[in-house]
């Protein structure tokens, strides 16, 4: 395996569009979705009414790579060999001796189908992303009301949320205009999108000069990618892309066969009859990455062109383009900008009159750096019987280096690169810091250990 990695020998360049190409104002589209899920669950299930106010400082549980232990109603933090790092039932922080009650020191019991990319079964459910994750905080509250009213000690709210999820993001409901969230954000879409930088839409630009494919692939449906691909990138935006495929319904994109998920034609937002085989670019819905990939060797005129994807989902992006399709992948991670507590050096550099309103909150609560929780990538392990504690990474740290390509925290920190710029690739030959551009976080960094994950 070379040790660099360079956009100048990828064919095709593929996007996903949700905190990827299409970046959001977090704090505002958290607190979004977390009514969104409170309000149904409230009003069509008949649960506390309490869950509808948030304290100011609440959202701070919300932490990718978060596990809920379902049946216990616990959250767990895990180290890279699965053993139990952090734990919290419902919101409150257990303690390292409960952790070593229930836990123990060993590998958590579903922990062979978690890191088998297994996100979600009847037992557990991995938050991966920022669409859930409001969630989480919402299930952990369920938790606390449910203690403080029946003194539960198994729980049955599960189908419940995943009743609010399916109301709130299902296809229909942009049209339909039902649920809180997609009314609200097409009414509002400036408090809740990020325009994208005039330097990525250059850069975009710039790839599709320099003869590569553009590919866009999102599970959003086709209405709602519209709405934010013209709100972000403008009217003009099917411009940049080759082949736009929605509703694409990963990570299954990636590891079903064409039987399984045939490409369809859209009519005004409506999908058309299963195609059989994809001849051309345009646009369409569902599909998979076989058929695609002969699509691209078709327009490529290459017997194994190489494509690179972007997106910011483990489990829907990077994990299966790499294991199913052996793409290179780049892993958009917004943790990185917290880590280090900075804030974009475009955005430092604008006058104040030309940030939205929305922006300046949205400096001010680095939203994915929670207190609770720690750092994303590195934790301490308290020592048995007197033993020093040592640092461990994290289950989520370990997966970026093993999936991805390269991390980074968005497409403007690349984008005034040359398109020949070579990036070190994460691989065993590199350090564990290797993959991140333009710097690894802080936590992995061995001087910083003990001041970054307390």
């Amino acid at each position: 395996m070379q040790q660099h990695f360079s956009l100048a020998e990828c064919d095709v360049v593929g996007f996903d569009l949700d905190h990827t190409l299409c970046r959001y104002h977090l704090p505002q589209s958290a607190r979004l979705i977390y009514d969104s899920f409170a309000q149904y669950l409230v009003t069509e299930k008949g649960y506390d009414e309490d869950l509808l106010t948030l304290a100011p400082d609440s959202l701070d549980f919300c932490c990718k790579g978060l596990v809920l232990d379902i049946e216990e109603g616990n959250f767990l933090k895990l180290a890279e060999d699965g053993t139990v790092l952090r734990a919290s039932h419902g919101t409150k922080s257990m303690t390292f001796e409960e952790i070593l009650e229930i836990y123990g020191r060993k590998e958590w019991k579903h922990f062979n189908t978690v890191s088998g990319m297994v996100s979600r079964t009847a037992k557990y459910y991995l938050y991966d992303n920022y669409f859930d994750l409001p969630g989480a905080l919402l299930c952990a509250r369920v938790v606390d009301s449910l203690d403080q009213h029946d003194g539960q000690k198994k729980y049955d709210f599960w189908k419940d949320m995943v009743a609010a999820i399916q109301h709130n993001y299902k296809i229909s409901a942009f049209k339909e205009d039902c649920g809180m969230y997609f009314p609200e954000v097409k009414n509002h879409p400036d408090k809740y999108l990020q325009r994208c930088p005039e330097s990525v839409k250059k850069w975009l630009k710039q790839l599709k000069n320099a003869g590569k494919i553009l590919l866009l692939i999102t599970s959003s449906h086709s209405d709602y990618c519209r709405l934010l691909c013209e709100h972000v990138l403008g009217s003009d935006f099917e411009e940049y892309f080759d082949i736009l495929i929605t509703n694409a319904l990963k990570p299954g994109f990636f590891s079903l066969t064409p039987n399984q998920r045939p490409f369809r034609t859209l009519e005004n937002d409506e999908e058309q009859e299963a195609l059989l085989s994809l001849d051309k670019p345009g646009w369409y819905s569902q599909g998979n990455a076989i058929q695609l990939y002969d699509l691209l060797k078709k327009m490529t005129g290459k017997l194994d062109p190489k494509v690179v994807y972007f997106g910011d989902s483990m489990h829907s992006d990077i994990f299966p383009a790499h294991h199913y399709s052996n793409w290179e992948t780049v892993f958009i991670l917004e943790e990185l900008l917290g880590d280090k507590g900075i804030v974009p050096a475009k955005a430092e550099s604008e006058p104040l009159e030309k940030k939205g309103k929305y922006e300046e909150d949205e400096l001010r609560v680095p939203y994915f750096v929670s207190k609770q929780w720690g750092s994303f990538f590195m934790d301490r392990l308290p020592g048995l019987e007197n033993a020093e504690e040592t640092f461990v990474h994290t289950w989520s740290c370990k997966c970026i280096s093993t999936y991805s390509t390269i991390a980074i925290p968005s497409l403007e920190a690349i984008a005034d690169l040359p398109l020949d710029y070579r990036f070190t690739r994460f691989s065993s030959n590199n350090s564990a810091t290797a993959g991140y551009y333009p710097s690894p976080p802080r936590a992995l960094l061995p001087s910083e250990d003990s001041a970054m994950v307390k």
